[in-house]
């Protein structure tokens, strides 16, 4: 039997899934079971199988699991209908392999500890009884004691076991030779009597029967089944020669021996129903298998007549219920007292056993297979392609578009409540070679599972085209397909007699079935005549109008079957696509392929991808379907216009129709409170079918009229009803299909996390009392089954449907599954108050703001986006924004939900401006007001209390309220918007003066208008826009105001480095210079000095551009001078900026007549004068600048630029030998700094001891002083005694004259500490006594005396003797000369034992004057007449003599001797003819 021809009566609801359920693994130890290491097989080997255990009221579900893929393992799942779904299971984990049989009953020791027993058996053959605990209670260190499980072997020699059967506190197996043996495992010990017994006839009556009988024994147990019967245990027992025997269980007799006689076949299987009290029955179910010589196959039902009395007697009657069908389809059949319910591998089938339905047919619930494929484009193989198609004549020339468009079908069918299986997505991108481990995999979000499988599909498609893309979604979908159904095959069927529940045990998860809508009824049915019309759908009127409607569905059908299902996925993405194509377009598109056929600029891409061949075989096959649809349709159209007599009655039908598509809102009670349960998951589960089947239903009759209309000239319809169509059912049917659409993607949208900077929402989430119950369904917020309805449900200040019935503690049947879902939607559409709405979709704003509470703002977007673009296409906005402000709310919702979406991430400036619009079109409408002021205020800033005033009152409130909200969301851009939109407001608000009050704040217009200031000064300030936030400032009418907002200025524009501003002088600083310095002044008296950027720095720059010298000299010394004490932690930095400080000050006040170009300290010191922090008040005085070593001076108030210079040097100084690793501490007294020129030429900086020298030393002390630096040059040169190269400076620094030493420039390092490589000591000590002998003649004289001092014996340098020599030109002069004394040389010889030198010298200048030509006469005797060293040339021949007396140096002496006599002579006889001539040119 197939499902062809069956009236389709319900669907699989799936609800468990394992992906879901954490799994504790317990393991058997080894050391429990003796025989466990036997390999040998006498039980049925592993087969997939399930089943589940109903005990107690309310009823305790237990289910069980073996899978063939993991045969020592047994899946535990409990779970009770009015509790939370399961979210622990227990896997036992056995050593060996397990027979595809468990049973669960209660603990017959009634063990609190305990209250369930469960029977295992092993392949091997061993028995176990487990005593279980609550699965919730189990971890994985926590084993089976001893005392918590039994073991059996039963191996024995009766032989294999062949079937198994259990019922509490009893063990029965049959087994291949026939025997039927009873243990009573768990209740009994294995010694004691009683606890294993055999059901068999007595052996000499078995012989003789088979003796009399000539006959074959009885045949292997084939099945064998256990009922309760009046309190009484009956075993079924199907043996393999169809024999069908019955014991009494305890009573060891036998109650019914009956030969089930089909010919041709033999019994494989055998299923026993309940017992029915009212009938005294049993029904029976029995599978036939086929022999060689009858190819049939399948189940024969029977019915088991008791008797009661002093016995129990049955009599079995053949059924004549028949059910064909394969052993490969069957999987599973079960039971009742009146129904009988057969699983098989393509549906599951019920069949009444009694009653008026016997004879009504099969009933048929369509497994979940059937759900996967057509949601993964599986069904057929075109499928696809029709997708492909459709899209592609869309976005025809937009292949971005079309990519983005095609890949959000896709994820949205693959990530689908009820599809969607982690297990087998992570398997399906396991084939792509993505690998994740268990946490890595359960941390990703939907939305980085989307993003990971667009990666997948990107990657795979190489070229990159719409076609290879396509391709690969579909090679991935068929992949999930596979795998879905391999990992999802079904185990077992539970069936729930107290409540009717038909539940399906699959390998990875577990259902219910439901039973179709009246609609679905109606839509699924294959009618062909109002006679096969089974849905709930009263028609009133005569039998004629039922036809029509009927024949009108059929031309539905007929578009139904042309598009498929993928029209309602491209309807359902252009929806939630609002930027894509709009529905209107994509009903265009379709109209327009059904007029021109394929479109043939998709058919050039297709041809390069598939080959020509191909498309053009595509291409006639679609023109070839095309027109059978056409043709079918005019006909049908035609048809049926006959039958009705003209288009009215067929516009009447469609909308009567329509009327019941209406999503229903019927009256119920409800109830407070949470109720999430397994129940309602159900519900929640099985909604989006419903609501999927009613929305694509709307759509064909959608498709329908727009088809009449396009194709109007070919039906005929008059012109009054076309304009019906066009304006009553068309907007009828739209409205329809926007209400079911928000009723699926409630069901089917996974709810968001909570953003990890919303922290007022997550600290409202926090249990301060300690219970720690309520936040746990957070947890499984953005897991993909967790949808928007469970958020709903889960609000505790909404009212939750009300669904008590009779079987409220049990899962419910599937008409009454049905039902609960019916009334779900009715609850949703109602609204969560339970109140009635005033106009159209006005529910949505109270499940909007239940969404918005929990943080599901995307939702919301998508939700209203929806609802107000149906509305503005319906034309509805004008009426509902005049009416009651439903359109205002739309709005105001919209526009909450777009700016909380820019909270923690990089902000998107669409959804800002898209937030604005939606805030400027909330306040446009009328009596907006109180609408708007009933919202709560959780999350939210509180909107102003109701206003009794103007409207323009209320705008202004309503604008400061919006622009407080984008300021939480720190959105200064909007803000900024809004605070200018609510000053705009303030005149027509307030518009009698400035004093008056607002209506809700009493605030006067001036402090409005101040504070709408002040925030529109931050929000351009955080914007960037300086000049604008300047101007803020100064159009604030508050002064405090205004004061507050300019010393953040100055703060935000330091902090960011943009300072710049306020010295370029674009800002118009209109009657604010004053505060604006003193601001600065503030800033720079309490900051650090080395703050960067500095307030002095800003103050110079500042005032520089107001042209206020003085102050600025002033501020940037007050910095330099500050530097002194404050950054004694960085003295490098410090003297550096000192230096750069000091220099400015100089360049300011040069720019100042000389005669005010000075700094008076008292002034500047009192501009820093803080009143908040006296004690950070900047003082300046006399002993701040002696503390810089500054010349001894009296106090003064003022600071001229000579004092400047000074302070300059010396800081120049300190800096070259703080580089040179030499600190200086000034000595703080008065005198001059004589240690500081010691240290600076003990670093050999000649340049800068020089420069002080002469800048602070004048006269006599200034020649002792360069007189004690030249001897300590020269002390160095004779220690060195050798030329090296030693550092020198070039610098430029003050550069000296003997005049006037000025300064000149800013100070330069790099000039000061450079120095040529190949000085040396010797050529340093020339360079500046050639430099410096012009202020002090005897420096050469100090150089040679000490170096004749340290070393008599060293030779003096060339360079140093021709300074006491002169030129060669003037050394005809004499031994005198204006600019060297070489009579002081001589002496320093003669001083030192340097008498040869000194010799050589007098004779060297004696022959020079002898040589002297007669016109130069008088020349020559000039220097003489004035003086000639005789004593020095007395004291050298005593010390010639002298020598010579004493014997040293006898001969070299009286070599000297000799020639200082020969010159002195021929000195003197010159003198003595220059005397005569003398003489007698006087005389003469």
């Amino acid at each position: 039997m197939s499902k062809e021809g069956k009236l389709l009566t319900g669907k699989e609801v799936p609800f468990i899934s394992s992906d879901a359920i954490k799994w504790t693994e317990v393991s058997v130890e080894p050391r429990c079971v003796a025989g466990s290491g036997s390999s040998s097989t006498v039980a049925p080997p592993t087969e997939d199988a399930g089943s589940c255990c109903v005990l107690w009221s309310p009823p305790t579900y237990l289910v069980w699991r073996i899978h063939k893929d993991r045969p020592n393992a047994l899946e535990l799942l409990e779970f009770c209908a009015q509790e939370q779904l399961p979210r622990v299971g227990l896997r036992i984990i056995f050593r060996e392999d397990l027979s595809p049989f468990a049973y669960i009953f209660e603990n017959v020791r009634r063990t609190p500890r305990y209250p369930y027993m469960l029977y295992a058996l092993s392949v091997s053959g061993v028995a176990y009884c487990f005593q279980l605990r609550n699965v919730s209670e189990y971890t994985p260190s926590l084993g089976f004691s001893p005392d918590e499980m039994l073991f059996f072997e039963i191996q024995n020699s009766f032989g294999p076991i062949t079937a198994i059967a259990a019922t509490s506190g009893c063990l029965v197996v049959g087994r291949e030779d026939g025997s039927v043996s009873c243990f009573q495992l768990g209740l009994l010990d294995s010694n004691a009597p009683g606890f294993m017994h055999h059901l068999r006839d007595d052996a000499a009556l078995t012989r003789l029967w088979s003796f009399v009988s000539r006959g074959r024994s009885i045949g292997s147990i084939k099945d064998v089944r256990i009922s309760d019967v009046q309190n009484k245990k009956l075993v079924f027992v199907l043996h393999s020669d169809s024999n069908l025997q019955v014991w009494d269980l305890f009573g060891r007799e036998k109650i019914l021996s009956h030969y089930l006689h089909v010919p041709g076949t033999i019994a494989a299987r055998m299923w026993v129903g309940e017992f029915s009290h009212d009938s005294n029955a049993i029904s029976l179910a029995v599978m036939h298998k086929q022999t060689l010589e009858v190819n049939v196959e399948g189940i024969y039902t029977y019915v088991a007549d008791l008797k009661l009395g002093d016995s129990i007697s049955l009599l079995l009657n053949t059924s004549d219920l028949f059910i064909p069908l394969t052993e490969r389809e069957l999987v599973d059949v079960r039971l009742t007292s009146d129904k009988v319910w057969v699983l098989k591998e393509d549906g599951l089938f019920g069949q009444d056993l009694c009653g008026p339905n016997r004879n009504m047919g099969w009933q048929f619930y369509a497994l979940h297979e059937e759900f996967v494929a057509d949601q993964l484009f599986q069904t057929s193989k075109h499928s696809l392609d029709l997708l492909f198609e459709i899209t592609g004549s869309i976005f025809c020339n937009a292949k971005a578009q079309m990519l983005a468009f095609i890949s959000s079908i896709f994820l949205h069918r693959l990530l689908h409540l009820g599809l969607q299986n982690t297990g087998v997505l992570r398997a399906t991108l396991a084939d792509y070679n993505k690998q994740w481990t268990d946490s890595e995999f359960h941390g990703l979000s939907v939305e980085d599972l989307r993003r990971k499988i667009l990666s997948l599909i990107e990657q795979e498609a190489l070229s990159g085209s719409t076609f290879s893309i396509f391709k690969c979604w579909s090679e991935l979908c068929m992949r999930y397909f596979k795998l879905w159904c391999k990992r999802n095959k079904p185990h077992g069927l539970l069936v729930d007699s107290l409540s009717g529940s038909i539940g399906l045990i699959r390998k990875d998860s577990f259902s219910l079935f439901r039973c179709l809508e009246d609609i679905e009824l109606l839509v699924h049915g294959a009618f062909n005549d109002f006679d096969d019309l089974k849905s709930g759908l009263v028609i009133s009127g005569d039998s004629d109008e039922k036809r029509i409607l009927v024949e009108v569905l059929l031309c539905c059908r007929i578009f139904g079957q042309h598009f498929g299902s993928e029209v309602a996925s491209l309807f359902y993405q252009s929806a939630m696509s609002f930027s894509m194509i709009s529905v209107e377009d994509l009903v265009h598109h379709l109209l327009k392929g059904l007029r021109s056929g394929c479109n043939y600029s998709l058919a050039k891409v297709d041809a390069s991808e598939q080959g020509i061949d191909l498309v053009h075989q595509n291409l006639n096959a679609a023109h070839k379907e095309l027109r059978g649809f056409s043709v079918d349709m005019l006909v049908s159209l035609h048809g049926l216009c006959s039958k009705a007599n003209g288009w009215d009655k067929i516009l009447h039908a469609i909308e009567y129709y329509l009327n019941y598509l209406v999503p229903s809102m019927s009256e119920q009670s409800s109830e407070s409170g949470k109720t999430l349960n397994v129940i309602t998951s159900v519900v929640i589960q099985a909604t989006p079918q419903i609501a999927g089947a009613m929305f694509e239903c709307a759509l064909e009759i959608m498709l329908f009229l727009n088809y009449l209309i396009s194709f109007n000239g070919q039906i005929c319809m008059p012109d009054a009803d076309v304009i019906k169509v066009k304006l009553e059912l068309i907007p009828m049917v739209h409205g329809i299909i926007v209400k079911w659409l928000l009723i699926y993607i409630f069901s089917t949208t996974p709810a968001q996390s909570l953003a990890e900077e919303n922290f007022s929402l997550q600290l409202s989430s926090l249990q301060i009392d300690g219970n720690t119950s309520k936040p746990r369904w957070m947890e499984k917020i953005n897991v993909m089954n967790f949808t928007l309805d469970y958020v709903l449900i889960l609000n505790a200040n909404i009212y939750s449907p009300n669904w008590k019935s009779q079987y409220s503690s049990c899962l419910p049947s599937p008409w009454n599954l049905t039902s609960m879902v019916k009334n779900f939607i009715s609850w949703r559409i109602r609204g969560p108050s339970g109140k009635g709405v005033s106009h159209a979709f006005g529910h949505l704003t109270e499940l909007a703001l239940v969404l918005l509470r929990h943080g599901q703002y995307n939702a919301v977007e998508i939700l209203l986006k929806i609802v107000i673009e149906h509305l503005k296409n319906e034309n509805h906005c004008n009426s509902i924004q005049s009416e009651d402000g439903g359109w205002c709310l739309l709005h105001h919702l919209l526009g909450c939900s777009l700016i909380a979406q820019t909270q923690g991430r990089s902000k998107n400036k669409e959804k800002i401006n898209e937030a604005v619009r939606c805030f400027f079109r909330a306040s446009s409408g009328e009596n907006v007001a109180d609408v708007l002021q009933r919202l709560p205020s959780e999350g939210w800033p509180q909107l102003a209390a109701a206003v009794t005033g103007s409207n323009a009152v209320w705008r202004l409130n309503y604008y400061q309220w919006v622009m407080q909200l984008f300021e939480l969301y720190n959105t200064s851009e909007a803000a900024y918007d809004f605070a200018l939109a609510a000053l705009e407001q303030v005149d027509e608000a307030m518009p009698h003066d400035s004093c008056g009050t607002n209506e809700i704040t009493d605030e006067s217009a001036s402090a409005v208008r101040g504070r709408l200031w002040a925030n529109i000064f931050k929000f351009t300030l955080d914007l960037g826009r300086y000049y604008d936030a300047y101007c803020a400032i100064i159009s604030n009418p508050d002064e405090e105001s205004k004061c507050i907002c300019l010393r953040r200025f100055i703060i935000v524009l330091c902090e960011r480095g943009a300072t710049k501003i306020l010295c370029d002088g674009e800002l118009p600083f209109v009657g604010l210079t004053e505060k604006m310095e003193r601001e600065l002044a503030c800033k720079a008296a309490c900051s650090d000095i080395l703050l960067k950027p500095n307030f002095y720095k800003l103050l110079y720059a500042y005032e520089m551009q107001q042209q206020n010298w003085r102050k600025a000299a002033s501020y940037i010394y007050l910095y330099s001078a500050k530097l002194v004490t404050e950054a004694a932690n960085s003295p490098s930095l410090a003297l550096q900026e000192r230096l750069n400080g000091i220099s400015a000050a100089i360049n300011a006040l040069h720019l100042v007549h000389p005669t005010c170009a000075w700094i008076d300290l008292q002034i500047s010191g009192s501009l820093f004068l803080n009143e908040s922090n006296p004690s950070k008040t900047l003082k300046i005085d006399e002993e701040q600048s002696s503390s810089s070593g500054v010349q001894a001076r009296t106090h003064q108030s003022f600071v001229d630029i000579k004092r400047l210079e000074n302070e300059f040097v010396l800081a120049s100084a300190e800096y070259l030998l703080l580089s040179a690793n030499v600190p200086w501490i000034p000595t703080g007294n008065k005198t001059l700094p004589s240690d500081l020129v010691n240290l600076l030429v003990k670093k050999n900086l000649y340049d800068m001891a020089f420069t002080i020298i002469l800048r602070f030393w004048k006269g006599s002390g200034q020649k002792r002083e360069l007189e004690r630096v030249f001897s300590a040059m020269s002390l160095k040169c004779c220690n060195a005694e050798a030329s090296s190269p030693l550092s020198g400076s070039n610098g430029f620094l003050l550069k000296s004259s003997v005049d006037d030493p000025t300064m000149g420039g800013a100070f330069d390092t790099n000039g000061l500490t450079k120095h040529p490589i190949s000085n040396t000591l010797w050529e340093m000590l020339e360079v500046y006594l050639d430099k410096y002998k012009a202020l002090h003649a005897r420096l050469p004289a100090v150089v040679a005396d000490t170096l004749l001092g340290s070393d008599r014996q060293i030779e003096l340098p060339r360079w140093l003797v021709n300074m006491f020599k002169g030129m060669p030109q003037e050394r005809t002069l004499g031994m005198t000369s204006q600019d060297c004394d070489v009579a002081s040389l001589f002496r320093l010889y003669v001083d030192y034992g340097r008498y040869k030198e000194a010799a050589d010298l007098l004779v060297e200048y004696i022959d020079a004057y002898e040589s002297t030509r007669p016109v130069d006469l008088i020349h020559r005797k000039r220097p003489f007449a004035a003086w000639f060293p005789y004593t020095a040339i007395e004291r050298l021949w005593c010390k010639l003599e002298e020598s010579i007396h004493s014997g040293h140096m006898v001969q070299q002496s009286e070599k000297l001797k000799n020639i200082l006599l020969g010159a002195l002579r021929s000195h003197l006889q010159l003198l003595k003819k220059d005397s005569e001539d003398a003489l007698s040119s006087v005389m003469g």
